[in-house]
């Protein structure tokens, strides 16, 4: 094979680190752009000259011309949000014609598994997850449960009956559960739907796994593109309030179908504080005050939803935690410029719990919400200079340059690439960045 210089980028912390922005910065640089994971319930923002781009399914790549996307198995696809995702594209200049393949093996979102997942929130009531009720869920029970509906199945299969049975198999359960009849599903306009999705959806449709692997055998290097965050991965996130697939790095081999040696190296994305959405413990979370502060210089509202993001201190033992199972080697910090109006600020070094400190988060979800952060607290930078669109790292006031230093003491890796604003301009690469091979 090949020597390629392939990347992975990954979220590490609860999602929303800006892993679109880092994606669209690097992916020049890359041949292929390949997503392994998540659905339509991602959101990726992307900020160029001005323009906002919000992506959902569509990898970050997409932007920059020559560069082929790849949606793997591992991610569950909503047609009617890809569809509305290409065609919004389109209407801003952005040419996604033959740049976007997709895996035959890639399991659908159908309008039942959104009825599902409304239907399993609402009878948590108190203890629901939090989630977008997009579908997501469901659909990989569904291919966990072995009754999942695949892309392939739609697009260049010989007969129509399998696909039938199916259909009518997933929509007569849902509708088993779902009490109302007005909100029932009739199984055969989902087959309709389903059927109809084929000549759209044909000319992207690929194995993944020969067409990376054949990328790679003559030299094509690839960015994989992860959603969500390492806290949100359900083998290593705060199970049970996680998404449904794995958005650590693991996900990558079987997402899009390479083998581990295809990683050349990690960069994990966090913010310089910390957010997340919906329910779920969060032991730096600050209520009011500060917390809404950051809410609001940091424009903490969802991509996919619009819900305000939960806010808190930045979280060192969640960011090691995350380093760890992920393998990062090098992070990239995001929104810095947000904690330039802050005095003071703080990092958790440490959970107290039980009269214990923990260096790492526990497995048990209530273990883990009695736990109080540890803080240290590290001077600001808002009575020396703002950091908001430095693209020098010299440029750094001090205090912002040892901020950044007790970040990588604290997490145990560099930090190669640092956020100042929202624009792909508004960017620090650090002299001997691990990211320097990626940008050569």
């Amino acid at each position: 094979m090949s020597s390629t210089k392939n990347l992975a980028i990954v979220g590490a912390q609860w999602g929303d680190e800006g892993k679109g922005k880092i994606v669209d910065l690097l992916a020049r640089n890359f041949r292929i752009v390949a997503r392994f994971q998540g659905g339509h319930n991602a959101g990726h923002t992307v900020i160029v000259d001005g323009s906002q781009f919000v992506l959902h399914l569509i990898p970050s790549g997409i932007l920059h011309p020559g560069v082929v996307c790849v949606i793997g198995n591992g991610v569950v696809i909503d047609p009617a949000a890809l569809f509305a995702e290409l065609d919004l594209l389109s209407e801003q200049g952005i040419d996604t014609e033959d740049r976007i393949l997709i895996s035959d093996r890639a399991h659908l979102v159908l309008p039942y598994h959104r009825d599902l997942e409304k239907l399993a929130e609402t009878r948590r009531g108190v203890n629901r997850i939090g989630t977008t009720s997009q579908g997501i869920g469901p659909s990989y029970e569904d291919k966990i449960s072995r009754h999942g509906i695949r892309i392939g199945d739609v697009v260049g299969a010989i007969s129509t009956s399998r696909l039938k049975a199916a259909v009518r198999g997933n929509v007569e359960a849902c509708n088993r559960l779902i009490e109302a009849d007005e909100d029932s599903e009739e199984w055969s306009a989902v087959l309709d739907t389903v059927v109809r999705l084929g000549p759209r959806l044909a000319p992207m449709v690929t194995d993944v796994s020969t067409y990376l692997d054949n990328a790679m055998r003559t030299g094509k290097s690839i960015l994989f593109e992860g959603a969500q965050g390492a806290m949100l991965d359900v083998d290593h996130g705060t199970y049970p309030y996680v998404t449904s697939s794995n958005s650590t790095t693991g996900g990558i081999c079987t997402g899009l179908g390479v083998g581990p040696r295809a990683i050349n190296g990690v960069l994990g994305i966090v913010k310089a504080y910390t957010t997340r959405v919906g329910a779920g413990p969060f032991p730096t979370e600050l209520v009011e005050g500060v917390g809404d502060q950051l809410r609001v210089f940091g424009s903490e509202f969802g991509a996919t939803t619009g819900r305000p993001r939960r806010c808190g201190w930045f979280d060192s033992v969640i960011a090691r935690h995350a380093v760890r199972v992920n393998g990062i080697d090098s992070l990239a910090l995001t929104k810095l410029d947000v904690l330039d109006e802050f005095e003071e600020i703080y990092i958790c070094t440490g959970y107290k719990c039980g009269g214990s400190i923990l260096t790492s988060p526990p497995a048990n979800i209530d273990q883990l919400a009695s736990c109080v952060p540890e803080y240290e607290a590290i001077p600001g930078w808002c009575n020396e200079a703002k950091t908001s669109g430095i693209q020098n790292d010299k440029e750094l006031p001090s205090a912002a340059r040892y901020y950044l230093k007790r970040v990588e003491e604290l997490t145990g890796v560099p930090i190669s690439i640092v956020s100042t604003g929202a624009e792909r301009s508004e960017t620090i690469i650090r002299s001997g960045s691990l990211v320097a091979p990626w940008l050569t």
